[in-house]
Parts: structure tokens; C-alpha cells; sequence
């Protein structure tokens, strides 16, 4: 474990966003113009497109494009702000869009290259809202994903107690505010082993990634995917910090219950209910590392992660 003991403690006071670096997007409204010509001549584009912000995203610049019939949505990656817990990747994600194409739970990808230092992946606009509600639903969806075999060049999960607990104290060493201290008192004893099947996860299954529309859930932002354990993505969806930050409210216990029943895999969601405690502590230190660096909306997170410890 690393040592984190002895760092100068503060109150959980928001610091400034880290500094971001000079970006060839001079108006978040607009694609850049050198972009829009690129995918102009690419053919993507015809030159009578309109774009719309798209603000549901915490990270990329993202705009739907209005075509007519056949929407779009482009991506524009930041590589500026490092962030501990989801990774950023634009080839992680076209790769599991070309690959997960035929299971109809994910955008079709039309393209992907790069612009200056920066990457962007163009693909169809999926219909429907942000997740609000039908657990079951989502259960059944992460379960089919997990379910499914690929063959891809993808990075490892945190796979165990060992693992989470590594990572979280990788997350704490970058953080400064006196609750730092007192999560590490916190910290779960009990050692879970890992899992000797890993499986694609996606990474990041929370509300604002799921979309609900008549034809039913879509699996959106697949810049993080791995290979690891299923109970990561059971633990992030089932977060209160991400049920709060992107829904406006945790789970009940009961819909928590539907949904692990609904899951209907009984040996990973009781690996899920050990591994809880882990999950709960990785996840409280994430939203102190975010709250300290600017975004004042985890620190909410923060003590709803506490509590559920």
C-alpha cells in the first residue's frame, strides 16, 4: 500500500481545475472550423450541417450534427485533464463500437480520425433520453455484454480487493483535504481474490451513458472499456455518488435488489456484495480527488460514498 500519512491536511475546499492546455477549439459551440472542413472533404459532412452542443459528457467536446434523417454525433477527445478513475481513449472506443455493432446496443460508427493532437470518432446519433429508471433493464443489459466474447487489444480492470484498494491509494496520494486522512481510517479489511474469468466491461455504465428510447437501452461513451471483473460495472452503475451526479438521486435499497436480481448471475453479484466495500472506498476517494480539483458537485458524492461504507 503506498504511504499517504503525513501530507499537510486542508478542508474539502474546491481548488481551481487543473490548468488546461491550449486547445485548437476556440468556440465549445462549433467544431473547429479546420475539423469541419476535414470531415467536410472526407464526405462526412455536407456544408449546410448544423451542430448542437451536447452537454451530457464531463470530459469531451461533443456535438450533434443536424442532417435531416440521419443525425450524427462527433466527438472531439481532450487529452488535457488526466483523470484517475475513467480513462479517455478514442481507439478504445471506435474499436468496441465496430466490434459490438451487430448487438444492436450500440452506435453504429461511421468514422474516426485525428485533428492536430486531438482524436474524434463520428457516429450515428442514438434516439432517446438519459437513463431514469427500469433497473431491470440495465441488469439485463450489462449482462448480455458481459456475456459476450471478443478479441480485443484492451487495457486490464482492477480485478480484486488488492487491486481497488492499490488504486484508491493511488487516487488519495494526489489528494490534500483533511478527509483524506479520515477515508483511509475507513479503509475495508476484509480480502477478496481475483477473478480468474475476466470479461469486457465496459467502464463507465452510469445513467448519462445509457440512453432510453422505445427500442429500448443504449450503451453510449466507450472510451474506457477493459478487461476485468463484471462486478466493476455492476458497482459504478450502482454507485450513489454516479446515481446522484447523473440521475439526481441514489438507488433505493429495493431498486438495488431488483437489479442484482435482475442481473440473474448469482455467483458475480455475491462477488459484488463482497467487493461493495472496496468499490464504496475507490469511489469516495475519487470524488475528493474531484471535488479538491474543481468540481464541487462530487463533494455530495463524497459523503453519499461515506455513508454507504
Amino acid at each position: 500500500m503506498l504511504d499517504l500519512e503525513g501530507k499537510a491536511g486542508q478542508s474539502l475546499v474546491h481548488r481551481d481545475s487543473p490548468p488546461k492546455p491550449v486547445s485548437l477549439l476556440s468556440n465549445h459551440h462549433q467544431p473547429p472550423p479546420g475539423l469541419v472542413a476535414q470531415l467536410s472533404t472526407q464526405g462526412l459532412i455536407r456544408h449546410d450541417v448544423t451542430f448542437e452542443v451536447l452537454y451530457g459528457g464531463r470530459t469531451n467536446h461533443v456535438w450533434k450534427v443536424l442532417s435531416g434523417n440521419s443525425d450524427a454525433v462527433l466527438k472531439l477527445f481532450s487529452t488535457g485533464f488526466q483523470n484517475p478513475l475513467f480513462r479517455n481513449d478514442a481507439r478504445l472506443e471506435s474499436e468496441c463500437l465496430r466490434t459490438l455493432n451487430s448487438f444492436g446496443f450500440v452506435p453504429n460508427l461511421r468514422a474516426t480520425g485525428s485533428f492536430g493532437d486531438d482524436s474524434w470518432v463520428y457516429y450515428d446519433h442514438a434516439p432517446g433520453v438519459p437513463w431514469q429508471d427500469d433497473v431491470s433493464g440495465v441488469a439485463h443489459l450489462l449482462g448480455r455484454l458481459h456475456q459476450i466474447p471478443v478479441n480485443l487489444d484492451l487495457p486490464n480492470g482492477c480485478n480484486g480487493s488488492e487491486d481497488l484498494e492499490q488504486h484508491a491509494c493511488q487516487i488519495l496520494a494526489d489528494c490534500h483535504a483533511e478527509e483524506r486522512r479520515s477515508l483511509l481510517a475507513k479503509k475495508p479489511q476484509a480480502q477478496v481474490p481475483p477473478l480468474s474469468a475476466r470479461c469486457l466491461i465496459h467502464g463507465d455504465p452510469v445513467a448519462g451513458n445509457i440512453l432510453q428510447s422505445k427500442n429500448g437501452l443504449t450503451l453510449i461513451d466507450w472510451q474506457c472499456p477493459a478487461f476485468g471483473d463484471p462486478c466493476e460495472d455492476l458497482a459504478i452503475f450502482l454507485s450513489p455518488a454516479m446515481q446522484q451526479l447523473y440521475r439526481g438521486a441514489p438507488l433505493s435499497e429495493a431498486e438495488e435488489t431488483l437489479f442484482l436480481k435482475a442481473y440473474d448471475q448469482p455467483d458475480i453479484t455475491e462477488r459484488y456484495l463482497s467487493l461493495r466495500p472496496w468499490f464504496a472506498w475507490r469511489m469516495a476517494a475519487y470524488c475528493l480527488w474531484r471535488a479538491e480539483n474543481g468540481a464541487a458537485d462530487y463533494a455530495i458524492g463524497y459523503e453519499l460514498e461515506v455513508e454507504a461504507l
